[in-house]
């Protein structure tokens, strides 16, 4: 049993969360992963996630078996930008690496990867963070527009609790495994652990990866979570027919152009320089694609001081999610780009 005491000062400082949390969706994600093929929600999803791996993925295995404890490292809750995600990972203290892998199984703590890790080797970490990006990249970026369509349809039924009953009625109706019995909200839990919040508050994480239960960090000591199912209605990652598959991105803008797209995607935002380092290519390159895509409407680049930020724009997005924008089907303005590739 998960037991919450909350006091009137944590009463008021009840939050929900505003996107879909990069960080629990990814290590969910991987829970997922290890999961039944056969899932109701996950299995279409875990055949295509599985071929869509690379090796890094293996490091990020090690860390969060299907069952039982993941460090909570993986997921510092510092905003719903991966990027933000992967610095807090990559700067995570060496005494506290240590402390929570010592924690996994044996055979995963004492791997020398692991180890490296636990050490807070920098090359490890950056290691780490890398095979993060590249994870979400491949298996959550293009899906991404639907787990957020599924929390913010989550939000909205949990707003209205708010609203119609106060705080009170949305703790009572976060999940059927909780109960609020004030001051305290108990959780059906495989372990006993009680969380005093302390006026700290508490932040609701409405997930899709999120199954059978709530969840929250082990460290009563650390920002309070509770992560919970969002997904009420089953929603299926499956892709739309109209969604174009990575191979035929390619083709369609150049290989090279479609993954500078797809990682200014994924990066909610990111420099030139940041491109070129995780894509290895120049930067001569990148500022060449950018280009195009700026000029296609693909993107939108701003300067800030000495650096140009580059995000995707309304049109962008609507071609990497494979539906029409709001002026003109994306796939007619994209043929401006593939000439010119």
């Amino acid at each position: 049993m998960l037991n919450i005491y909350f006091s009137a000062e944590d009463l008021g400082r009840v939050r929900l969360a505003a996107a879909p949390d990069p960080a629990w969706e990814t290590l969910l994600s991987l829970h997922a992963l290890g999961g039944s093929p056969d899932h109701i929600v996950f299995g279409p999803w875990r055949a295509t996630a599985l071929d869509r791996l690379d090796p890094s993925t293996s490091l990020l295995r090690r860390l969060s078996p299907p069952r039982g404890y993941s460090p909570d490292f993986l997921t510092p809750g510092v905003g719903t930008t991966l990027e933000s995600t992967v610095d807090a990972v990559m700067s995570v203290g060496r005494t506290r690496l240590r402390s929570e892998l010592a924690l996994l199984p044996a055979r995963r703590h004492t791997a020398s990867w692991t180890r490296r890790l636990a050490q807070g080797e920098p090359e490890t970490l950056r290691l780490l963070g890398g095979a993060i990006r590249r994870y979400h990249q491949r298996v959550l970026g293009r899906p991404w527009h639907r787990i957020r369509a599924v929390i913010e349809g989550e939000r909205a039924l949990r707003a209205r609790d708010l609203l119609d009953g106060g705080v009170e009625r949305l703790l009572s109706n976060i999940h059927p495994l909780a109960r609020w019995e004030p001051p305290v909200l108990r959780v059906d839990y495989p372990v006993r652990q009680d969380l005093a919040l302390n006026g700290r508050g508490l932040l609701l994480i409405p997930s899709y990866f999120c199954w059978g239960r709530p969840i929250t960090l082990r460290d009563g000591e650390l920002n309070p979570v509770l992560v919970y199912p969002a997904n009420r209605s089953l929603q299926l990652l499956t892709e739309d027919a109209a969604t174009p598959q990575p191979a035929a991105l390619g083709r369609l803008l150049g290989r090279t152009r479609a993954a500078v797209l797809e990682e200014i995607a994924v990066s909610n935002g990111t420099t030139g320089g940041e491109l070129a380092r995780r894509l290895g290519i120049s930067a001569a390159s990148v500022s060449e694609h950018t280009a195009t895509m700026r000029d296609a409407n693909l993107i939108v680049s701003q300067r800030v001081t000495n650096t140009v930020w580059h995000t995707l724009s309304p049109l962008g997005r609507a071609l990497l999610e494979g539906r029409p924008d709001d002026e003109s089907h994306p796939m007619t303005r994209a043929r401006v780009v593939a000439r010119q590739a």
